[in-house]
């Protein structure tokens, strides 16, 4: 089943409830990024005691990151971002991650 621009491929279950959320997850952490890094330092400096001693960075991490997850609009950018990244790979043949990298010259 060919998609025309109008309307959107076909998802699999397992593209909208585990590829896109990990998307999600992924870009959430770089949009909560300061609140990442204060809780993964906490966590380095009180060792075995950071359940305790880092409970404030903890709740402002998960707050930050619900927000994003909870947001319709956040996950159509990703949800479109990921059906564009789906488009090429097939395509191309060449995964997202692996576009970047130079093809050999001599076949």
């Amino acid at each position: 089943m060919e998609a025309t621009k109008a309307e959107e491929p076909f998802l699999r279950h397992v593209e909208t409830d585990v590829l896109i959320p990990k998307m999600m997850r992924e870009k959430a952490k770089e949009l909560c990024a300061e609140k990442v890094t204060a809780f993964n330092h906490c966590c380095k400096e009180t060792g075995f005691l950071m359940v305790f001693k880092c409970r404030d960075q903890n709740a402002a991490l998960k707050d930050c990151l619900t927000v994003h997850y909870r947001d319709s609009a956040f996950f159509e950018e990703c949800k479109q971002e990921y059906i564009k990244e789906k488009l090429e790979f097939q395509r191309t043949g060449v995964a997202a991650k692996n576009r970047s990298q130079k093809l050999p010259t001599s076949m």
